[in-house]
């Protein structure tokens, strides 16, 4: 019992570093000013990155789309790029892909500078800026409104104003249908990707990252499969165009916009190292042994680390332990 105390108080510990990790380690710039460069992704998306995860921003005719916040820090250089991109255009709705800071920090100011759409009999009845609505899965609403270990609970005009908690949610906005599509157990419990319908594009959050091994937060409800389940998942929506490149386009938690043949690659390293990763704990060996045999060897030049946030060894530990290991 006091090796399973130990053992759960570890891993407590370990994600609660990663989460800390995250925030310090895409803050950009100097002084705490990150520089958020833009990336257009079609006509009337962007891709902006510096700020923490990436954040995406669809502008049009009635406002603002962003999925994603950002870092804290990050949220005043974020929201001045997207008026200039958007010529200052209303945020009408803010997306939250999943509950880590480096991708919710900036709810608070972004609620707060944004002004929602009302209509109807409610119309006449509200005065001054009633802010941006923020929509997420509820898991990520139920995590962000209490504390966890070190980390308080969010402050109430940085949590999500609309919830859903089936497979998938909607919205309708700047002419096109906006899907969200929850992916469970995968990154964390409360993923959610955001596809564009009409612009072709798909804003993944940390289902798929392009910079290194996926970041399983098994802590926060984290697996192995359900990545690949995620993965998998923007497969289905992607659509290739000649010789199987561009077409869709896939915007990722962390790294370079992709398309569906970027997918596919990552998507079959991690179903590979998954594979042996479980056909070794069928044989019987240990954590350490199943490390010390390198199942991620032939991918340790392209996503591998041995420092850092999220290393090589850390993503292993959590493949096995998602997999049934103790």
């Amino acid at each position: 019992m006091a090796i399973c105390s130990l053992h759960r108080l570890r891993v407590a510990l370990s994600a609660a570093a990663v989460v800390v990790a995250i925030v310090a380690g895409n803050a950009q710039g100097q002084g705490g000013a990150p520089t958020v460069r833009a990336v257009k992704v079609q006509p009337n998306v962007y891709m902006l990155a510096g700020a923490g995860g990436n954040v995406t921003v669809q502008i049009g005719d009635d406002g603002v789309l962003v999925v994603d916040t950002g870092l804290a820090q990050g949220a005043d250089a974020l929201l001045a790029e997207i008026a200039r991109l958007s010529g200052n255009k209303p945020i009408r709705y803010v997306v939250n892909t999943h509950v880590h800071p480096d991708h919710v920090g900036g709810n608070e100011k972004f609620r707060r500078a944004g002004r929602a759409i009302v209509a109807g009999n409610v119309a006449q009845d509200v005065a001054g800026n009633n802010g941006a609505e923020i929509l997420a899965h509820e898991n990520v609403m139920s995590r962000m409104s209490k504390a966890e270990g070190n980390t308080p609970a969010a402050p109430g005009a940085a949590l999500p104003t609309d919830t859903f908690f089936g497979n998938q949610d909607e919205v309708s906005f700047n002419g096109e249908a906006v899907q969200l599509i929850h992916v469970p157990a995968a990154h964390t419990d409360g993923d959610v990707m955001v596809f564009f319908r009409k612009s072709d594009v798909i804003a993944t959050g940390d289902l798929y990252v392009n910079t290194g091994y996926p970041v399983i937060d098994t802590a926060r409800g984290g697996t192995i499969n359900g990545i690949l389940a995620g993965l998998n998942r923007i497969l289905d929506v992607t659509v290739p165009r000649d010789k199987q490149e561009g077409g869709t386009m896939v915007i990722p938690g962390h790294g370079r916009v992709a398309d569906e043949a970027d997918v596919v690659e990552y998507r079959d390293m991690v179903t590979i190292i998954r594979d042996r990763v479980q056909e070794m704990m069928k044989k019987g060996m240990t954590l350490q042994q199943i490390k010390a045999a390198g199942p991620t060897s032939d991918y340790d030049g392209r996503y591998g680390a041995t420092s850092g946030f999220w290393t090589t060894d850390m993503f292993v530990e959590a493949a096995y332990r998602t997999l049934g290991g103790k």
